[in-house]
């Protein structure tokens, strides 16, 4: 999960600045979204929103619009466990508890912990992991807030210039903070990081703000994010990129070079005046 324009996946919305106090407009997100697996079904989701081990959301609310996106752990794959389970049914989770209102705008963070907690109380454990990203526009403030936990990631950009970039977490090279739940003979030898979901984002917003493009047909924006999404698979499968993943690698004491074929999610926001 890095930029825009490298490969992985990642959240990328529009825009801060500052919305005038007495403006008493309405505005709302306008999304669209592109990705595939790394098996190459270019466009082909499984049930619900998934991009192979990946997953994401588009959800609104009358008092926010709300984007999030999971990137499930392969590696449990090894041990007879499909990845895409894990971040599909927590990134499904999230979506439905905003469509009940059943969020505080402000904090993103809530909304990623009140999802977690509910597969923790599953009768059947539902085993895996996956790192996870949360943005939450509130309609009512003009406030973009966010959660970030691992190398999900977003990027806010104004006027073709990136603003403001998440930053990853990790525990060590390819080793993302994570959510997790694991059976209880392995409790404390998975890597779980709730503790870590406190640190939020909060920028003012502001009209006219874009990501990448200048008008807000969802045709242009779909058109966009696939373009976003293209280039990265591009990018991930190129033996000379020097990729994001290559220079963490280096920088590591690993020599490597390229891409870094992977899943790959991209949503696309840009904010608007909210018509119905």
């Amino acid at each position: 999960m890095f930029s825009v324009l490298s490969y992985g996946r990642l959240v990328a919305r529009a825009v801060i600045g500052g919305l005038s106090q007495t403006d008493s407009r309405d505005y709302s997100l306008v999304t669209a979204s592109c990705g595939f697996g790394k098996d190459f079904r270019k466009g082909i989701l499984k049930k619900g929103m998934c991009y192979g081990d990946d997953a994401c959301f588009i959800a609104r609310h009358k008092s926010a619009d709300v984007l999030g996106v999971a990137d499930g752990v392969g590696g449990w794959r090894d041990y007879g466990v499909d990845p895409s389970q894990f971040s599909g049914t927590l990134m499904k989770t999230c979506e439905r508890l905003v469509k009940e209102g059943r969020f505080v705008p402000s904090n993103p963070v809530g909304v990623l912990t009140s999802s977690y907690y509910e597969l923790l109380q599953n009768k059947v454990p539902l085993l895996g992991s996956s790192t996870a990203c949360i943005v939450v526009l509130d309609r009512q403030s003009h406030r973009l807030h966010t959660a970030n936990l691992g190398d999900s990631g977003f990027l806010v950009v104004r006027e073709g210039e990136v603003v403001h970039r998440s930053d990853e977490q990790q525990h060590y090279f390819n080793t993302p903070f994570q959510l997790s739940i694991a059976p209880p003979e392995a409790e404390g030898a998975v890597l779980s990081d709730r503790s870590v979901l406190n640190k939020t984002l909060k920028k003012k917003l502001r009209h006219s703000s874009i990501l990448f493009l200048q008008n807000t047909n969802y045709e242009s924006i779909q058109q966009t994010a696939r373009s976003i999404a293209e280039q990265a698979h591009v990018l991930a499968y190129d033996p000379n990129y020097m990729s994001p993943f290559a220079q963490f690698a280096c920088d590591n004491g690993l020599n490597v070079r390229g891409g870094k074929p992977d899943d790959i999610t991209v949503l696309l926001s840009i904010v608007a005046e909210y018509t119905d």
